[in-house]
Formats: C-alpha cells, sequence, structure tokens
C-alpha cells in the first residue's frame, strides 16, 4: 500500500508517546555511551537507570549508528512512503541534524525534506508534533516545511536545572558559561537562542524562584496569542513539574493542546535528574 509522507525523528525530542502510537512515525535512537557499554536512547536504558548511575559515571552521548539511520530510511520505503518529513534536535547541540540530511542524500529515490527545529527535548518534539498533524491533514510535503520552518522562530523551551554539573561534564554546556552554580544556591533558567545553543535567560536563586520565572517567561511569550499549546517534561522531579503544569493550565486558558510526561535519557544524561523543562508553541 503505497503512503505519502513519513515523519522521522530523534529520541531526544521528547515526542508523547501518544502521537508516536498514532503511527507514520520512525524514531532514531541516540547512543548514550558508559565505559563499560553504549546503550540506545529508550532502546536499552531508562531515565531512572541514568539517574541511579549519576553518582558513580556520567555518560557522554553521541549520535546515532548511521547504520541504523540508513536502516531506517529503507524500512520507511518498504513501508511504502514516498516522502520522508525528517524533524530534529538543534545542530548546534548536535550533528544529529546533518547525520540524517547526509543519509537521506543516498536515499534519491525517495523525496525528503529536514528540518533543523533549533531546539530540543519537548521543544523540539512539539514541533514535530503539528508537522504530524499536518501529515494527517494531507497537507503537501512542500507546505508541510514552509510552515514548520516557520514554527522554529514560534516556539520557546526553558529549562530550570539546579546544577550545571552535567552540562558541564557532557561538554553540552553552550554559552552558559558565568554561573558559579550550587555555591550560591543559583537555579538558571536556559533556553536554546536562534542558533539553537544553550544560553542563560534568567539567573534566579533557588528553585521556587526559578520555576516562577519559567512560567513567567513562557507566559511572556504568548501574552498576545488566542491559540498556543504547550507542555512540561521533567527527570524525577514529578510534584514541582505538575505545579508549573498546573499553574500553565491555570493562567494560559487559551492552549488547544497540552503534554505532561518524562524527558529521554539522553538528554537527562546532560540536564541530571531536577531537570524540568517547559516549551510553549505560537500558532498565531
Amino acid at each position: 500500500m503505497t503512503k505519502q509522507i513519513a515523519l522521522l525523528v530523534d529520541s531526544a525530542m521528547d515526542m508523547p508517546q501518544e502521537i508516536i502510537d498514532l503511527g507514520g512515525i520512525y524514531t532514531i535512537p541516540l547512543c548514550i555511551n558508559y565505559s563499560d557499554a553504549t546503550y540506545l536512547d529508550k532502546v536499552d536504558i531508562t531515565p531512572e537507570e541514568i539517574y541511579q548511575r549519576l553518582d558513580k559515571e556520567i555518560p557522554t552521548t553521541s549520535l546515532p549508528p548511521l547504520d541504523l539511520i540508513d536502516q531506517t530510511i529503507r524500512q520507511i520505503k518498504q513501508d511504502g512512503y514516498q516522502e520522508i518529513l525528517a524533524i530534529n534536535i538543534s545542530s548546534g547541540l548536535s550533528g544529529t541534524f546533518n547525520a540524517i540530511r547526509l543519509a537521506l542524500l543516498d536515499h534519491p529515490d525517495i523525496i525528503s525534506k529536514t528540518i533543523d527545529t533549533k531546539s530540543i527535548g519537548i521543544g523540539a518534539g512539539i514541533q514535530a508534533v503539528y508537522a504530524k498533524e499536518l501529515i494527517d491533514k494531507h497537507y503537501s510535503l512542500d507546505s508541510i516545511y514552509e510552515i514548520c520552518e516557520a514554527l522554529t522562530h514560534k516556539e520557546h523551551i526553558f529549562f530550570s536545572i539546579p546544577t550545571l554539573e552535567y552540562l558541564k561534564k557532557g561538554g553540552r554546556i553552550g554559552l552558559v558559561t558565568s554561573i558559579v552554580g550550587t555555591a550560591l544556591n543559583l537555579n538558571p533558567v536556559i533556553s536554546c537562542n536562534d542558533e539553537g545553543v544553550y544560553h542563560t535567560v534568567a539567573k534566579t536563586r533557588g528553585r521556587k524562584k526559578s520555576l516562577k520565572k519559567m512560567i513567567d517567561l513562557v507566559k511572556k511569550q504568548v501574552e498576545h496569542s488566542t491559540d498556543y499549546r504547550f507542555a512540561v517534561a521533567y527527570g524525577t522531579d514529578q510534584e514541582d513539574a505538575q505545579y508549573v503544569f498546573d499553574t500553565l493550565k491555570n493562567e494560559l486558558p487559551n492552549y488547544s493542546d497540552v503534554y505532561f510526561d518524562t524527558i529521554s535519557p539522553v538528554l537527562g544524561a546532560h540536564t541530571g535528574p531536577e531537570v524540568i523543562g517547559v516549551t510553549i508553541l505560537d500558532l498565531n
């Protein structure tokens, strides 16, 4: 049976499982590397397993295996799809986008488009969710590509991270370099800039102030909008994440969809267990 557009994403995007279960979405896992073994994100290892081992070893992460990318593209073709829309985490944080883009060039027999979300985690995932909706509404690949390119400027992600230790040791610190850290009880709010690189947007002191600042930043992004959606993702701190989620639902009444879930293992390796992330997508 001939199908039109397959959505090709990566595991660091934190797409909600209920959306993936709709079908037509292919997820390529990144690698999580320990001194004694390498695991495929969300396939061989869970966030909880990473958190339990952080005291002993902070893992590194790396691109999905190139042969697995090629294998996935071949599977998409075998499943009868005529076109591929690849939406991936920021090229400013990972080489995954470019690896998938180059792999698609080796398959000229299937039409493809690639989107660099300039984001990560649920920020990238919420863009892919919207793309899936357009696919299911039978938009053309060119139309979806044009719309999704614009989404990268309409989506904003914020993270509350109590410690920068994991970002530093994982080599993902980006532009977040001027914060001393736990000595001053600093709990910064971090985002992705226009190039998709981590940077500090607020230097708050203490968890409560950090969460409040993050909520305020999210609300500011859509203060003049009547059509938006948001999502909250977390590591182990479900209680504070639930507080953020409930507050935003109460104070942003014009949302069309919301999502609440844990973050991926590969992102947890970078941010540590107490991370809380919030993304807002303005559809006006």
